[in-house]
């Protein structure tokens, strides 16, 4: 049993010195892959709860069937005003991407820094 306790110890020891040295490796590489499709997803689900291609698809279609001059004037200026603000809320949510982003290249840096100087 004595020989089976250092013999374990080391192969933890050896698996948790690889996984301290690969981590950043893997931060920079595969986690930020995952991290970037990640935020595609997001994006892209978010495109399609504000539905913004809907609405510039049936951009010039009457509103409730009104297909005389005012029914059609009216329903393109609504859905005029419809596309720009949800195209407001879609900016947001990709300079909220964009910060997220920022926010995974800076981390590691910053945590590595931080442990640095309290340290020395």
């Amino acid at each position: 049993m004595n020989n089976n306790f250092f013999f374990y110890l080391g192969k933890i020891s050896i698996q948790i010195l690889w996984d301290f040295f690969y981590f950043p490796l893997w931060w920079y590489t595969v986690g930020f892959f995952r991290f970037l499709k990640n935020i595609g997803s997001f994006l892209k689900e978010q495109w399609t709860i504000i539905g913004a291609g809907a609405w510039i698809k049936n951009l010039f279609t009457p509103m409730y069937g009104q297909s005389d001059f005012a029914g059609r004037a009216i329903s393109f200026v609504v859905r005029i005003f419809q596309i720009i603000f949800r195209f407001i809320a879609f900016v947001f949510f990709v300079i909220l991407s964009v910060g997220a982003i920022i926010l995974w290249l800076g981390i590691l840096p910053t945590v590595v820094y931080l442990i640095f100087v309290r340290i020395f």
